[in-house]
């Protein structure tokens, strides 16, 4: 009936994500590297593409917050759910 607190992520997903990345990163720094153009160029579309990661990064971190708040405020709800069913005795007669 509980669910874990924290969803479980596996070392070979990890690893994954990780080698995903590196060799993305890696082929676009590559790419520019080896563009023809002159070094503004490269420059430029390397702070581009470093925004770009970098805000990458910062999305996912406040949509993982967003998420966290969510569960957190379904899990408080449910536990206040669960006090009250815990404490409600539907054999007692009220007194008038």
């Amino acid at each position: 009936m509980t669910k874990p607190i924290q969803p479980t992520m596996t070392g070979a997903y990890y690893a994954q994500c990780m080698i995903s990345f590196a060799l993305a990163l890696g082929s676009v720094a590559i790419g520019i590297a080896y563009l023809p153009v002159n070094p503004w160029v490269r420059a430029f579309l390397a702070v581009g593409v470093l925004y770009t990661v970098t805000s990458a990064f910062v999305l996912a971190k406040c949509l993982r917050d967003r998420q966290e708040i969510a569960n957190m405020t379904s899990r408080v709800d449910q536990a206040r759910l669960d006090k009250l069913l815990s404490e409600h005795d539907p054999y007692k007669v009220e007194s008038v």
